[in-house]
């Protein structure tokens, strides 16, 4: 059920009313008793997703997609530079005892 936003013509009272859709608009003001209410046009509400299944990645913005990409790409670059230095130091060891 939508609320409805209402103002007293009469005092200026502003309220909301929680009612279905086929109900018909308050009339009489809750503050001064006048029957000069009138309905408000509102702009609607925001779509709040709640409950399970819905995940807060899975509506990100396109630059945080983005700077995920770019780092995911240089910590595997990183991983790739750390595994070729290693068999460098393992050739030195060998010939240093052929020498001796």
């Amino acid at each position: 059920m939508p609320t409805y936003d209402y103002k007293c013509q009469a005092c200026e009272h502003t309220f909301e009313q929680f009612q279905p859709i086929t109900a018909k608009p308050v009339k009489k003001c809750p503050q001064c008793g006048k029957m000069s209410v009138k309905r408000l046009i509102g702009a609607g509400s925001a779509v709040i997703f709640k409950g399970s299944g819905f995940y807060q990645t899975d509506y990100r913005s396109e630059s945080y997609k983005q700077a995920a990409k770019a780092d995911q790409q240089s910590g595997s670059k990183a991983e790739t530079a750390k595994s070729e230095s290693k068999p460098a130091s393992d050739t030195t060891k060998s010939t240093t005892s052929k020498t001796a």
